[in-house]
Parts: structure tokens; C-alpha cells; sequence
């Protein structure tokens, strides 16, 4: 691959191996390294088929000068090259989840971070999302916030000239090991229905239950106060950032961010399971408002409990009745619980999308929200793992439309995952439609007037997932930003950051002419400049 870096008298190119080691980079003195004329190349031009093939790939990058200082290109002869912009889609990176430590609360990698930051503004990447995480600023007591590593981080994206996106993180992770405050997990301990509860007992500790939203479980405060602390501590320390570097704010909803029940839970042993998943209605302050609504309704006995002919987590559509053409969900009572179902998690997600417009409605900042793309089983009548995540989308319903109107109120943009998925490559069993999916969800948002985020699903690369991005990036839709998940060893291999280059390039609609190429009178000295590649060293920009 070759990379120029053109009209910059701050860069200076080298091995630098240990910020390589740690991302995962090209080899700068394996790949030829050379300077020429104040351009930065990798590859060797001694092969003249590399040239053309990286030619072909139309793959150039071009890195304005880092600093504020004026830096002047040198004059060349023939035509200039012409870059033809289109009404393109804004990309941002993700940031590693643990870029802060939970341990130390101090950077992870800083200095691959910094140089992973300066690759992505050379390729003319508009920004970076981080994931700022509840169990590391408020870890030990409520109300005590410590800020200090993601100022740090977003003092780094300052620097480089990148947008920095940032997100509320009120979920724990398993991967890596990021858990929910210690103090909250404390009060879980005693109070296990803070926790959603499925229909074994199970409860999921990684976030709270969405019917305490509005209870005083935590130490005589409800956790929309706690979140509502949590946001203006947030934008009161990061205020020098807000409206110039940080131009978004994604709220988290629930599991993994998400606004869904935690429907799909990987038990041990069934991680590869294919099941419907199981609805999450069991905790205690659950039942007592599903007792409520059905007492209202006039039918006390569908206030008990959640559906009974239900599969279980690992279990198909076709193992019990519910779900099965004709079954319980096309039932008046299967109508009643899954609009009750539903509801709890729009009511909820509105208050959130509430909390955070209000906050942050004078920051000079957007507001996003994320839902999740259940896609198995989307083509069958009855949608099971829609429903179990909590969304009412069936083959006589339209489930989307009531998201996208809450979205709409809240002034809030919806990121959707699952870009980079086709239905080709999904599985026959599960009747998986992600495509299908994705524009009855583009479709919602559009009558709503709500503008999409799109991100990728596959960290490691889905079949055909960058031609499918590219795909729904550059078609007629409501898309304006998409976020590629996410920086690490594994973006920056060699296996994997041509492609990703390809789809900026592919963004930006560059048009490469002869002289993106190294002239026959570069290549000339390349062989006197090839003999101090090992002394050569990276610099900051």
C-alpha cells in the first residue's frame, strides 16, 4: 500500500516500533519506507506490479498539516489532482471500550492511541467515538465523579484536529471487564430487583431493570437523578470541549447501550445458540406493573406473568406455541401483553432521550440514541426476537413507527448497527433479514423526520461487510454519520485497514491521476534514501 503524505514539515516517518507493535501497523522498514520531495511513501517502487495495483485501488492519502501553522506545498509539474466530493456520510472511529483503565482510571496504550488518532486524520476520518463508562467515573461512592482519563482522551482528540463523540456508558461489560459502580452493584446484592429478571429467576447484573427508573433504590435517589447528576457533571467538566470537539452525545438505554431488554443473554454453552430469546418481565417491580395494567384492563389473570407457552433463551420459534403461526401472539391476551411489553421500554427510553435533550440542549451538541437490529427470525409472521427485545414488530404490525415518533419528540438521531450485513450471508434456519430490517427502520425514521447513525456490527469483519457498507452509506437514505467499530490491533492489521481505507477513499469519491505516483525521477533516488530508513524515526505531528 502506498500512503503520501504531502506538504507537512512536521512529520517525520520512521519505525517508531513500539507505537507499531501495539496497534498492530505496517512495518515502516519491511514496507520500504522512503521520503521524497517532502512525500512520505510505503511500498516498494522497485516493483513496478505493486505500483500498478496499488494504482488501480486508487488508495492515497493526503495529511494537511496537524498544527495551525500556513505549511506550503512544493509546486509540480502536470495536472493537479481533483478530489470530487459527494453529499457524503461523516465517518467516525471507534475508540478501544477500555481506552480508559478500570483499574487506574488512567489512558490504556496512550501512545498507540495517539498514533491510531493521527492514522485516521491522515485518512481524512472526521472523528472518534469514546465510550465513557459509569463503573469507572463514579466507580466507589454516588456523586463522586472522577473525569481525569477521559479529559485526558478527549485533550488528545483535540490536539489531532479530530471530532470526538462521546458515550454514555450505564451499562456494565463482560469484554472487557467493566461492571456497573460498586456502590450500585452493592445495593443489587440486597436488592436483586433492581436487576431484570427472567422467567428462571436469573437476574442480569450489567444494567438496571427499566422499572426503577422512577424508584428510590439507590440510596434514596432514582436512577434517572443519578443519571441527571451523572450528565451535568459531565458537561459542566468537559465544557471547554462541548459545541467545538465534542459535536455528539449517544445516551445509553440499556444492555450494551441499547434501548431492548437483555432478551438475548449468552448463557454458558449456548453463546452459538440460535433461540427466539425470553422475555424480561419477572422482576419484582415488573410484575407489580404488569399486575396493574392488567387489573385496569379488566383481565387480573394476565397480570401474573409473562407468556407461559414462551420458548426459553436457546429455544426456536416452533419449540412452544406463542410464536408459532396462529399462536398466543395473535391472541387479544398476546395483544395485551406485548403492547404493555413494548410500552415499558418506549416510556422508558423517552425519559432518558428526555433527560439527556434537556441537558444538553444548549451544549452546541446532537443527541443520539441506539436501538438494536434483531434480525433473526424478521422472516417469519410473528418476529420472536424483535418481540422478546421488546419491540412489537410483527407481520400485522409495525414496530418501528412508535420508536422513531419517541425519537422524533426527544429532537434525538437513532444509531442503527448491522450496516454491514446482507441477507445472503444470513442463516436459512433462523429466516435472518437484515437488509429487510434495516429499511423498514430507515423507513420509520424517514416518515418521522429522525436522521440515522449507522454502525457496524462485526468488529472483525462481516462477509462482504465493506461492500455492504458502502452500499447503504451511498444510497438514498437518512444517514449522516456512520461509526466503524472499532480502533485495535485488529482495525490497523494488514489483513484489514486496506480495505478500510478503501471505504473512505470509496466515501470521498477521489479521482487519482499519473501523478498520485512517484515520478520516474523520485523513484531515481529512492535507492540513495533507502540506506537511512533504520536511523528514521516517527514524530508527533
Amino acid at each position: 500500500m502506498e500512503i503520501s503524505v504531502i506538504g507537512s514539515s512536521q512529520v517525520k516517518l520512521g519505525k517508531s516500533d513500539l507505537v507499531y507493535r501495539e496497534l498492530g501497523l505496517y512495518n515502516l522498514k519491511d514496507n520500504n519506507c522512503r521520503v521524497l520531495n517532502n512525500r512520505v511513501c510505503f511500498g516498494s517502487n522497485s516493483n513496478n506490479n505493486s505500483n500498478k495495483r496499488w494504482k488501480k485501488a486508487g488508495i492515497r492519502f493526503t495529511l494537511k498539516a496537524l498544527k495551525s501553522e500556513p505549511v506550503r506545498e512544493e509546486k509540480r509539474s502536470g495536472p493537479v489532482p481533483r478530489s470530487k466530493k459527494v453529499d457524503s456520510v461523516r465517518l467516525f472511529v471507534g475508540l478501544p471500550l477500555d481506552s480508559v483503565s478500570y483499574d487506574c482510571n488512567s489512558i490504556s496504550h496512550a501512545r498507540a492511541i495517539v498514533a491510531g488518532l493521527k492514522a485516521l486524520k491522515l485518512l481524512g476520518v472526521e472523528g472518534v467515538e469514546l465510550p465513557i463508562w459509569w463503573g469507572i467515573v463514579e466507580k466507589e461512592t454516588m456523586g463522586k465523579y472522577d473525569w481525569s482519563g477521559y479529559l485526558a482522551i478527549a485533550e488528545m482528540v483535540q490536539k489531532v484536529g479530530l471530532k470526538l463523540h462521546v458515550t454514555l456508558c450505564f451499562h456494565g461489560s463482560e469484554k472487557p471487564d467493566i461492571p456497573l459502580p460498586k456502590w450500585v452493584s452493592q445495593i443489587g446484592e440486597s436488592q436483586p430487583s433492581i436487576f431484570f429478571t427472567d422467567r428462571s429467576g436469573q437476574h442480569y447484573k450489567e444494567c438496571l431493570s427499566l422499572a426503577v427508573d422512577n424508584l428510590p433504590v439507590l440510596d434514596g435517589k432514582t436512577p434517572i437523578q443519578v443519571y441527571q447528576s451523572f450528565c451535568e457533571s459531565f458537561k459542566s467538566s468537559f465544557s471547554p470541549f462541548m459545541g467545538s470537539t465534542i459535536t455528539g452525545i449517544s445516551m445509553g438505554l440499556g444492555p450494551d447501550g441499547e434501548l431492548r431488554y437483555p432478551s438475548h443473554r449468552k448463557l454458558t454453552g449456548n453463546s452459538n445458540s440460535r433461540g427466539v430469546g425470553e422475555f424480561q418481565c419477572y422482576d419484582q417491580n415488573m410484575l407489580s406493573f404488569l399486575k396493574q395494567h392488567a387489573e385496569a384492563s379488566g383481565n387480573p389473570l394476565w397480570g401474573l406473568g409473562g407468556p407461559h407457552d414462551a420458548p426459553t433463551y436457546d429455544q426456536p420459534l416452533y419449540a412452544n406455541n406463542f410464536f408459532k403461526d396462529g399462536g398466543s401472539w395473535e391472541s387479544t391476551y398476546g395483544d395485551f401483553f406485548l403492547s404493555w411489553y413494548s410500552n415499558q421500554l418506549i416510556t422508558h427510553g423517552d425519559s432518558l432521550l428526555s433527560l439527556a435533550a434537556s441537558t444538553f440542549g444548549d451544549a452546541g451538541v446532537t443527541v443520539h440514541g441506539k436501538i438494536p437490529l434483531m434480525h433473526s427470525w424478521y422472516g417469519t409472521r410473528s418476529h420472536p426476537s424483535e418481540l422478546t427485545t421488546g419491540f412489537y414488530n410483527t407481520a400485522n404490525k409495525d414496530g418501528y413507527e412508535p420508536v422513531a415518533k419517541m425519537f422524533a419528540k426527544n429532537s434525538c438521531k437513532m444509531i442503527v448497527p448491522g450496516m454491514d450485513l446482507s441477507d445472503s450471508y444470513q442463516s436459512n434456519e433462523t429466516h435472518s433479514r437484515p437488509e429487510l430490517l434495516l429499511a423498514q427502520i430507515m423507513a420509520a425514521c424517514k416518515n418521522h423526520g429522525v436522521r440515522v447513525s449507522g454502525q457496524n456490527i462485526s468488529e472483525s469483519g462481516s462477509p462482504g461487510g465493506f461492500e455492504q457498507i458502502k452500499k447503504n452509506l451511498l444510497g438514498d437514505n437518512v444517514l449522516d454519520l456512520f461509526t466503524y467499530q472499532r480502533m485495535g490491533a485488529q482495525f490497523f492489521s494488514p489483513e484489514h485497514f486496506p480495505s478500510f481505507t478503501e471505504l473512505v477513499r470509496s466515501l470521498n469519491q477521489l479521482e487519482l491521476h499519473s501523478d498520485d505516483l512517484p515520478s520516474e525521477e523520485e523513484e531515481g533516488v529512492e535507492s540513495a534514501i533507502k540506506s537511512q530508513e533504520s536511523s528514521t524515526s516517527m514524530q508527533a505531528a
